[in-house]
């Protein structure tokens, strides 16, 4: 069966008993969406303050490839299997876009017999998390043109305006637009475009907000654009955009509540891509996940280069959330990808491509252990076609380098067939106190930041950029100097070279705009030709997804 038939013939429990049984959450502090999912109100996740924080596990992968690696399939897997043998865990996920779901994955609820249901309802709309943020964005971007079309007070240049408008969907025909066409009745003319939401910094804002204050201050402290002549930064405040925007995302700041196929609680919150955004779930959800279970596993998106990376630097930094252990995904297909194999052969067995791939997992590996100082457990997430050959190849390689590799059947055998790993994780976490390295001093130049990610996680000989990208970061010092850095990546290779497989070394980085994100508190570092607004594919997701008479949809996979 597809993933979807496999979730739509799930035996759901009603979220509001799962709740009370698994974590005695009475249901006066849940807000229903229907019967299997529900908002977690602020202030029970608050009535959590003084209890015990549980252990974090990190899940992340090898660079992604069309073969595909399963970061929360894997994830969703190791919760059920901890759960299965007698620990009490929960996972904490990210919110699908709606971009990916139409374009390229065709959905991100796990897949197989590991996913989080309902597997249509988390995949579309969910609870209008996703609704909420792109109109609190559109709104400041509505407010800014209002604002100088009714004579400008705040003396904003119309050439520098750094607030653009979003859509949950990739449509790269809006990257670039003029709006103000059709005279003075319209405002005025100028250049503008589209991010996906997913990279808005009003997504990054609630992922990284800790209350309704601190959202509402981070809000206000958004820089949309600079002043004529002096150059001096506009922010949303003194527009008085961040209260009405605050008041959008009401709900959407509340974790959310779903199941497991195994009914297991999981908490999907926020969903900022990994490759131009933080790539991780709000720090609400997360900081919720340790203090109602004892293990609180969490997934970061891409590759170990982009989410995790971000998830330590960023995240972590910002938090001070200390993990105790990271999983490391990786396939036998997505390696002899990375070995050099085409798509449509990567079901055949090849030693040689899979020996010459594993140079992707051996550098996530040594940025794992030496740059973050994190054990880290190998997870091969099982294909039906791995022939024994292949896999027993993978492990000796990782055995060799000290790190333990273990064959995972989540995909088909559910919570069973993780109970090796799940075994394995647990008995890491426990054996050492949960702790916390950065691949950079907070105290470095934005430009050194930049470079220490690039040389040190990438394997880059350096670094260029234009006098003007420079000159930007130069002048953002001062005040912004303690920012961390958020770089926008292709999440397909260690290079900005989409096509580079495996582990390249001895590359350059080009830099080619860098934006401030005042509110959510780091600098945007655009490598190479990153867009922040993807387009769909020769033939996207869309064109397989249907419903038929009866409400029962099909194509999500």
């Amino acid at each position: 069966m597809s993933d979807i038939e496999i979730a739509q013939k799930a035996e759901m429990k009603p979220i509001i008993n799962l709740a009370e049984q698994q974590y005695d959450i009475a249901p006066e502090h849940l807000d229903p969406y229907g019967h299997y999912k529900a908002k977690l109100s602020l202030e029970y996740v608050k009535s959590l303050s003084d209890k015990p924080d549980g252990k974090l596990i990190l899940v992340t992968a090898i660079s992604p490839t069309p073969a595909g690696e399963g970061k929360t399939t894997t994830t969703v897997g190791l919760g059920d299997a901890m759960n299965r043998i007698g620990k009490k865990a929960i996972m904490c996920l990210r919110e699908p876009s709606l971009g990916p779901c139409f374009g390229i994955k065709g959905g991100a609820a796990g897949g197989g017999y590991a996913q989080v249901v309902p597997m249509e309802d988390i995949n579309l709309h969910f609870t209008g998390d996703f609704h909420a943020i792109g109109v609190a964005h559109n709104l400041l971007s509505a407010m800014i043109d209002n604002h100088i079309n009714h004579g400008n007070a705040l003396n904003i240049d119309p050439r520098l305006i750094q607030w653009k408008r979003v859509v949950d969907m990739n449509d790269r025909a809006l990257r670039k637009i003029v709006v103000g066409i059709g005279g003075t009745p319209n405002g005025y003319l100028r250049e503008d475009g589209y991010d996906i939401v997913v990279a808005s910094e009003v997504m990054a804002i609630l992922c990284l907000a800790t209350d309704r204050a601190d959202l509402k201050n981070r809000l206000g402290r958004i820089v949309i654009g600079y002043t004529r002549g002096d150059r001096q930064p506009v922010y949303a405040r003194e527009l008085n955009a961040h209260g009405s925007m605050a008041a959008l995302l009401k709900d959407a700041i509340k974790p959310n509540l779903v199941q497991t196929l195994e009914n297991n609680i999981a908490i999907i919150h926020g969903g900022p891509f990994a490759n131009i955004a933080h790539g991780c779930n709000t720090v609400t959800a997360t900081k919720t996940g340790l203090k109602l279970a004892d293990y609180c596993i969490t997934e970061a998106g891409f590759g170990a280069d982009l989410g995790a990376e971000k998830f330590f630097d960023i995240k972590c930094r910002m938090t001070g959330l200390k993990p105790s252990a990271v999983v490391l995904v990786a396939t036998v297909r997505a390696l002899k990808f990375h070995g050099g194999v085409a798509k449509d052969a990567l079901n055949t067995e090849n030693l040689e491509a899979l020996d010459k791939g594993f140079v992707n997992l051996e550098r996530h590996l040594a940025n794992i252990t030496q740059h973050y100082g994190q054990p880290c457990i190998v997870c091969i997430n099982h294909f039906t076609f791995d022939t024994d050959t292949e896999v027993n190849l993978l492990q000796s390689k990782c055995e060799a380098l000290g790190t333990k590799c273990i064959v995972s059947k989540h995909w088909a055998d559910g919570g069973a067939g993780a109970e090796q790993l799940a075994r394995e994780v647990v008995n890491v976490v426990d054996s050492r106190e949960p702790s916390s390295t950065f691949v950079y001093d907070e105290n470095l130049s934005l430009w050194e930041k930049i470079e220490a990610i690039a040389t040190k996680l990438y394997g880059a000989s350096s670094v260029t950029t234009d006098a003007k990208v420079r000159k930007q970061l130069d002048d953002w010092s001062q005040e912004y100097g303690k920012f961390p850095v958020c770089m926008a990546k292709t999440q397909m290779s260690f290079s900005t070279d989409p096509t580079a497989k495996g582990a390249p070394t001895g590359h350059t980085v080009n830099i080619s705009e860098v934006r401030l994100a005042n509110g959510a508190g780091f600098v945007v570092a655009i490598a190479g030709n990153m867009m922040t607004m993807p387009g769909l594919p020769k033939v996207p997701a869309a064109e397989r997804i249907d419903i038929d008479d009866n409400g029962i949809i099909t194509g999500l996979f």
